[in-house]
């Protein structure tokens, strides 16, 4: 009955090679520009440059690897003993995750506070224009934040 870990372990790639597993490729990473084989007369206008770009350049830095598994692997080792593991899980499993959550509900609660008091009381371009389009659309103004 413990099929289910077998599986699990034997995907773990515990050796993982950075040339493969950094930035595997895809399927924009063969594609070709298209060149057209179409017969355009002299006297139509369209540019060379048009017809046949100059293939952009790669100069972007290959995507890191944002897997869990990978990241808990290289996090897991320098550790010696099973308390290290206990902290290094419990960290990235618990503490983190929570953190992370506080932050983006007191900072959505934040924003959803502030937008709400100063969404008619404001003097910006974006609250004037609220308010010519509700007088417009014969709407009633909040007069009272609730």
């Amino acid at each position: 009955m413990n099929i289910a870990s077998t599986i699990q372990s034997a995907s773990l790639n515990r050796h993982p090679s950075p040339a493969h597993d950094l930035n595997p490729s895809t399927a924009a990473s063969s594609k070709q520009p298209v060149s057209p084989t179409i017969s355009i007369s002299s006297d139509d206008s369209i540019p060379y440059s048009t017809l046949k770009p100059v293939p952009r350049k790669s100069n972007l830095p290959p995507l890191p690897d944002l897997r869990f598994e990978q990241s808990y692997l290289a996090s897991l080792r320098d550790v010696d003993n099973w308390k290290g593991v206990l902290w290094v899980t419990g960290r990235d499993q618990v503490v983190l995750p929570l953190v992370q959550g506080m932050l983006w509900t007191l900072g959505l609660a934040g924003w959803r506070y502030w937008n709400r008091s100063a969404k008619f009381s404001g003097a910006s371009v974006g609250s004037r224009v609220r308010r010519w389009w509700w007088g417009v659309n014969n709407w009633e103004i909040p007069t009272k934040t609730q």
